[in-house]
């Protein structure tokens, strides 16, 4: 496991039964990176790749 896969693992364990929508998520990433403005790069990277997972044109 990789020492980030630690968030990622609490994350599923707090909150993995909840539903939530990509205007809720979008709106928490916005706060994210308005109190953390180092990781605006990261987390736009991030916010691309979900938004392109259905993209035929990527291989990757």
């Amino acid at each position: 496991m990789y020492f980030t896969d630690r968030g990622i693992e609490e994350l599923e364990k707090r909150r993995g039964e909840e539903e939530v929508t990509f205007e809720w998520l979008a709106e928490q990433l916005r706060t994210f990176v308005d109190l953390n403005p180092d990781f605006e790069v990261p987390v736009e990277r991030l916010a691309t790749w979900l938004a392109r997972l259905d993209d035929e044109d990527d291989d990757a």
